[in-house]
């Protein structure tokens, strides 16, 4: 019976990058076609589908405007307590074992396809808007996209976001740093999974990893997904902006379509009334309210056409940069397995004892050069 390694890790979330919306240099398009979407919805709506009940009951008991929440997704996003969603990056195998180009391959994309069948059922408060299997990378693997909630809160909405409380209503309670509710919960799911694999004859290869020598592989992976995040924000924020500017140029255009019938209409002399009378008493404010509300409404359309435009030029070097970071963590990703591989299998050839001399010996040295410069 063969045996390979099980992967679930933290991915950065970046849904565009999971639906191919844009290609990153490690993926072959040739093999896209045979990628799997198991779900695809609009995180946005996946919000008012979780959340807009308890969102209207809770708003419905507030007493002060201040705490009324319009948007629960704008709540989250801005928000530090929770994330708006997590990501997991399922994989069984590497490159060299489960190749995506090779029969393996597809039998990695069996287990994997078997694994998100269930997966659903089996985590009923986690709620997954995006799933894709992809087979256009090195080695097949999952991104499963959820928002974590929990039901009967009886602290702000009844039905709210909270990876703490969801993990807990599964049956995963944390027990300190190392054993939380989500590392206990991920466990559980390699456990399940190594059970699908033993249907096709493959036993859990389970490996003391020891990766404190890629640390600096995922500083740099975690450092570029900060950036990305804080980049989306910027992004998110002005389109928000773009979003409030069309609605005053909508409101211009309305307050133009309502005023005009009245606006237009000069009115009628008093009986008895002067000419001389007329064109100073009604004639003349009525040009002056006329050139008053015209100079506004083009002043306004043409101000908020100038800003859209900017806020647009502004955003696409930022969606650029977007695509370029997510790139840089894909290759970082990519790095980080390479040489894990590599370093497993130095462990193996040299034997456990050897490998840590070998990796402290560095450590060790740094020691005594700082002891020499002190003395």
């Amino acid at each position: 019976m063969q045996s390979k390694t099980i992967s679930i890790t933290l991915g950065k979330g970046s849904i565009s990058h999971n639906a191919r919306t844009f290609i990153a240099d490690n993926v072959d398009p040739n093999r896209t076609p045979l990628n799997v979407e198991f779900v695809n919805q609009d995180i946005k709506q996946a919000y008012h589908y979780l959340f807009d009940d308890a969102l209207e009951k809770y708003n419905a008991k507030q007493k002060r405007s201040d705490r009324v929440i319009k948007d629960y997704y704008e709540k989250i996003r801005t928000g530090k307590q929770e994330k708006l969603f997590h990501e997991i990056i399922v994989q069984v195998g590497n490159k060299d074992t489960m190749n995506a180009t090779s029969e393996n391959g597809q039998l990695a994309k069996e287990i994997l396809s078997q694994y998100m069948d269930d997966f659903l059922e089996r985590n009923k408060n986690l709620y997954v808007f995006s799933a894709h299997l992809h087979m256009d990378e090195e080695t097949p693997h999952l991104h499963i996209d959820f928002i974590p909630y929990t039901n009967g809160s009886k602290r702000g909405l009844e039905t709210r976001v909270s990876l703490k409380k969801a993990m807990e209503e599964l049956g995963f309670i944390g027990k300190g740093k190392q054993e939380t509710e989500y590392n206990l919960w991920v466990n559980a799911e390699k456990e399940h999974l190594a059970q699908i694999m033993q249907t096709h004859e493959i036993e859990w290869q389970k490996l003391d990893t020891h990766n404190q020598h890629l640390s600096v592989y995922d500083f740099k992976k975690q450092e570029r997904i900060k950036e990305v995040e804080e980049l989306t924000k910027q992004v998110d924020s002005l389109v928000d902006k773009i979003n409030d500017y069309q609605q005053d140029i909508h409101d211009v255009d309305q307050l133009t379509s309502e005023i005009t019938d009245d606006l237009w209409n000069i009115p009628e002399p008093r009986r008895f009334m002067s000419s001389n009378s007329y064109k100073k008493d009604i004639i003349e404010p009525f040009i002056k309210k006329l050139k008053t509300v015209i100079k506004r409404i083009i002043n306004d359309y043409l101000r908020l056409r100038h800003e859209v435009k900017e806020l647009r030029t502004r955003i696409l070097p930022l969606r650029i940069k977007i695509n370029e970071q997510d790139e840089l963590i894909d290759r970082l990703l990519d790095e980080n397995r390479i040489n894990s591989t590599k370093l497993k299998k130095l462990q193996r050839v040299l034997g456990q004892k050897t490998y840590e001399e070998i990796l402290n010996k560095p450590k060790e040295k740094r020691k005594n050069v700082r002891e020499k410069d002190y003395r």
